[in-house]
């Protein structure tokens, strides 16, 4: 474990879901009104090993960035040379495999590119991974994903093969759909070169990356559900209707504070969509005061330094969870542990909107916050505690 000290002034976040995803970014971005200057001061105490700060570009494949990230942490841990894993890859396996359900739903089905942190474990399970030099997804001189019309285009394309008028679907149709994702994003090469060496996606993945998909674990918190078993994960991105491993409020941050310590790093999906979650300002924290009831200037010193902040109950996070103020928003890294100048412990979050703050893309989240806001965390089975993981 690699332990780092030293002195931070402020700044942070990026986004999740297909549910409006570029609307919800350039809102976050517009409601923050002081500088990311304002008067914290973090000390981080854990600081482990990760690879560089990507941008997602205009797509919601923060998922994706955010767990393959946390694989390539993973590598490192194990003392391997990470590698750059292709994210746009796993993402185009993820859209194929959506297909396959969202038709046989009948298009009652979130469509986009929304997904789930287990959806980067399946994907690298089934159809193995590429290193981002093979396969970057830019295939017609963009410099970023953008992936509205392309998005559009497969959404037609699969409403139309539901609607079809022959009354039974051809055993093309997957394969149309297929030469549509190879237009946008590029065909997956069948073999490749890597460092002298030939490879398939499968063998890359377990050659090369040396992983066990069956080493990870999905956890999540939803408290009218049996407790330390799994349950189905109730979100709308969850496609694929995964399972998740339910925990207590209490083992969210119990697991994430004992995997840091033992030098492994989370993948966390939560909600960013609250006036509480600033980007611009780098923190994430739950006010002692309910936002729709503070004053102007209240708002306006909201990141002005820490804040009191509130307790969270269990009845408060499954509320929120609910009545939609809690939802699959966004996935990023959880990477450290820092303090503030009061001693007050904050997460350290790798986000993936590229390195456009003062914090070059990482931000510091309370416990309570996680606590509050949290839909799922990705670890290795290895680093939950044994009272709450008996594997």
């Amino acid at each position: 474990m690699k332990k780092i000290v030293m002195t931070f002034a402020l700044a942070g976040f990026i986004g999740f879901s297909a549910h409006a995803q570029d609307d919800l970014i350039a809102s976050l971005k517009d409601n923050q009104s002081l500088s990311a200057t304002a008067g914290f001061e973090f000390t981080p105490i854990i600081n482990l090993e990760r690879t560089s700060v990507k941008n997602q570009g205009s797509s919601g494949t923060c998922w994706s960035y955010s767990g393959n990230s946390f694989l390539e942490s993973e590598m490192i841990r194990e003392g391997k040379e990470p590698v750059d894993i292709a994210e746009i890859y796993t993402a185009r396996c993820t859209y194929i495999e959506k297909a396959k359900n969202y038709v046989r739903m009948h298009g009652n089905l979130g469509w986009g590119d929304g997904g789930a942190l287990h959806d980067v474990i399946n994907m690298y399970d089934t159809y193995g991974a590429l290193p981002q030099e093979v396969y970057n997804g830019l295939n017609y001189g963009t410099d970023i994903n953008r992936f509205g019309e392309m998005q559009a285009a497969l959404k037609g394309m699969l409403d139309g093969v539901i609607q079809n008028k022959n009354r039974q679907l051809t055993p093309n149709w997957i394969k149309a759909f297929t030469a549509v994702l190879d237009s946008y994003l590029g065909e997956v090469p069948e073999n490749f070169e890597y460092k002298g060496k030939t490879y398939t996606p499968k063998s890359f993945a377990d050659e090369v990356i040396g992983l066990k998909a069956d080493n990870y674990l999905e956890l999540t918190c939803i408290p009218n559900e049996p407790l330390y078993e799994e349950v189905f994960f109730p979100v709308p991105d969850n496609w694929s209707f995964d399972y998740a491993y339910n925990v207590q409020m209490d083992d969210l941050t119990a697991t994430i504070d004992n995997a840091l310590e033992n030098g492994y790093t989370v993948g966390w999906a939560t909600d960013v969509s609250e006036k509480y979650f600033s980007w611009k300002n780098g923190v994430a924290y739950v006010p002692e005061m309910d936002y729709k009831y503070m004053t102007a200037e209240e708002k306006d010193n909201m990141f002005n330094g820490p804040q009191p902040e509130a307790e969270i109950t269990p009845e408060m996070r499954q509320e929120a969870f609910d009545n939609y103020t809690t939802t699959d928003d966004h996935g990023m890294q959880i990477v450290g542990l820092a303090k503030d100048q009061n001693g007050k412990e904050y997460y350290i979050v790798k986000n993936s909107w590229g390195e456009s703050n003062d914090y070059m893309g990482y931000l510091f989240v309370t416990k309570n916050f996680v606590k509050y806001k949290t839909t799922a965390l990705l670890v290795n089975k290895k680093a939950i505690p044994k009272k709450i993981y008996k594997s």
